[in-house]
């Protein structure tokens, strides 16, 4: 059940960075994959930089997308 969970916060969290970094031109299905890897990139960069957005769906939606933001940031750089 964990990793569905964490596939959909992904995916909410892919939609919710593509409509954040407007003009980055994935597209929706290739931003949900980012988000779901930027879900993983996210808590990485919040466990290292000491932070934590607290407990539950909403801490885990806001790691999620600072992850997918950074990852389509990243992303656009090399689309270019």
């Amino acid at each position: 059940m964990s990793l569905l969970y964490f596939i959909i916060i992904g995916a909410v969290a892919g939609w919710l960075a593509g409509q954040i970094m407007k003009g980055g031109g994935f597209g929706l299905l290739v931003n949900i994959i980012l988000g779901i890897i930027g879900g993983a990139v996210g808590g990485w960069l919040f466990g290292q930089l000491g932070i934590s957005a607290g407990g539950g769906l909403s801490g885990s939606l806001i790691t999620a997308t600072v992850g997918a933001v950074a990852v389509l940031f990243v992303a656009g750089l090399f689309k270019k």
